[in-house]
C-alpha cells in the first residue's frame, strides 16, 4: 500500500484528495493546522485504518515517521479574506511551508505534487493564459501575499528538482468548486449562492464582463492524479476552459437557485483578474486529460450541497467584511 501525505487536507480541495487516495488504495496521512480548514471536511473518513489526521502546521518543521512514497502540498489560504486576514501566514506556507514538504520529500526520497495556482498570471495580458506565460502580477497589492508565494513555491521547486535531482510536480489550479468549500470565503460562486439562500441581493464588482472559467472538484481531483503519476515536472494548467463572464454567471446562479432577488453593482477591486481561461493544451497531450462535468451538472451538485448546511452557517460575517475581494 503506497503511502501518502496530503497537507492542507481538512481543507476543500485536500478532503476530495484524501477521499480519492484513500479509493486508489492509498494508505492517506492527512495534516492541517486548521486556520482556513474544517475537521468536518473529514470526519467521514475518520475510524479508517488507512487513514491518519495530523494536526500540525507545515510552516514549523515537519516529522513523519515511516516510509513516505508521495506527498501533496495543498497548505494554503485560498480565498481573498484569507489574504487580508492572515497575509504573513499566507506567504509563510508558501515558502517555509513549501521547503519544509521539500527536504520531507527529498529526506523521504518521495514523489512532490506542490498545488500552485492561476494567480502566477495575475491580471493576465496573455488570452488564454499558458504554461510559458510569465505573468503580470502586483507584487505589492491586495492578492500580493498569495500571488507571490505561490510564484516563489514553483521557484523554490524547481530548484530542489534541478540541484537535488527530486522527483517534483507543479499543478497551477484555475476556479475551482464544488461541495466542501466554505460558504462565506469570499469566492465568487459561493458568494453568489450564499447571498441567493439568504435572499439577497447578488453583488457583481465593475460590470460583470471579468471572465472567469471554472472547473468541478472532480475534473479537479482526477488531473492531479494523472500528473502526480506523470513523467512531466513542469508546470500544468488544470482548469476547465468554459469562460463565462462574471455578469453572465450570476445570472446562471439566479435562474438555478430560483431567486426573485435582483444583480446589483459595486466597484471592481484593485488587481481584480479581468479575464481568467486556461489553454489545457499539455494536460490534454501529456495526460490525456479534460474536464467531464458540465458547468450546469456542476451548479447543482454543488448548490444542493450548500443549501443543506445548517442555516448558521449563512449567516456568518466574514463575507461582509471582506467583499471587495471577490476572486
Amino acid at each position: 500500500m503506497p503511502r501518502i501525505l496530503i497537507t492542507g487536507a481538512a481543507g476543500f480541495l485536500g478532503s476530495h484528495l484524501c477521499d480519492r487516495f484513500i479509493a486508489e488504495g492509498y494508505e492517506v496521512v492527512g495534516m492541517d493546522n486548521l486556520i482556513t480548514g474544517d475537521l468536518r471536511n473529514l470526519e467521514h473518513l475518520q475510524g479508517l485504518p488507512e487513514f491518519t489526521f495530523v494536526h500540525h502546521d507545515v510552516s514549523t518543521h515537519i516529522h513523519l515517521n515511516g516510509p513516505l512514497d508521495y506527498i501533496l502540498h495543498f497548505a494554503s489560504p485560498a480565498s481573498p479574506i484569507d489574504y487580508l486576514k492572515i497575509p504573513i501566514q499566507t506567504l509563510k506556507v508558501g515558502s517555509l511551508g513549501t521547503h519544509n514538504c521539500l527536504g520531507l520529500a527529498l529526506a523521504k526520497k518521495a514523489r512532490i505534487l506542490v498545488a500552485s495556482t492561476s494567480e502566477v498570471y495575475g491580471d493576465p495580458t496573455v488570452h488564454p493564459q499558458t504554461e510559458s506565460y510569465w505573468g503580470n502580477v502586483n507584487p505589492i497589492g491586495p492578492r500580493g501575499v498569495y500571488d507571490e508565494a505561490k510564484r516563489f513555491q514553483e521557484a523554490l521547486t524547481m530548484a530542489y528538482h534541478t540541484y537535488h535531482g527530486l522527483e517534483t510536480r507543479i499543478i497551477r489550479i484555475f476556479n475551482t468548486y464544488g461541495p466542501r468549500m466554505r460558504l462565506n470565503d469570499g469566492r465568487v460562486l459561493p458568494a453568489f449562492i450564499g447571498q441567493a439562500l439568504r435572499g439577497e441581493d447578488l453583488t457583481v464588482f465593475g460590470d460583470g464582463s471579468q471572465t472567469r472559467s471554472f472547473c468541478y472538484v472532480d475534473d479537479l481531483v482526477e488531473g492531479i492524479y494523472r500528473l502526480l503519476l506523470s513523467d512531466y515536472a513542469l508546470p500544468v494548467n488544470i482548469g476547465n476552459p468554459d469562460e463565462i463572464t462574471i455578469l453572465q454567471f450570476a445570472e446562471e446562479i439566479i435562474k438555478l437557485t430560483g431567486t426573485t432577488q435582483k444583480i446589483v453593482f459595486e466597484p471592481l477591486p484593485k488587481d481584480d483578474p479581468t479575464q481568467r481561461q486556461p489553454d489545457i493544451t499539455k494536460a490534454r497531450e501529456l495526460l490525456g486529460w479534460a474536464p467531464r462535468v458540465s458547468r450546469a451538472e456542476g451548479l447543482k451538485i454543488t448548490y444542493d450541497a450548500f443549501r443543506n448546511l445548517p442555516e448558521e452557517a449563512l449567516y456568518k460575517q466574514e463575507h461582509r467584511d471582506f467583499k471587495a475581494f471577490v476572486k
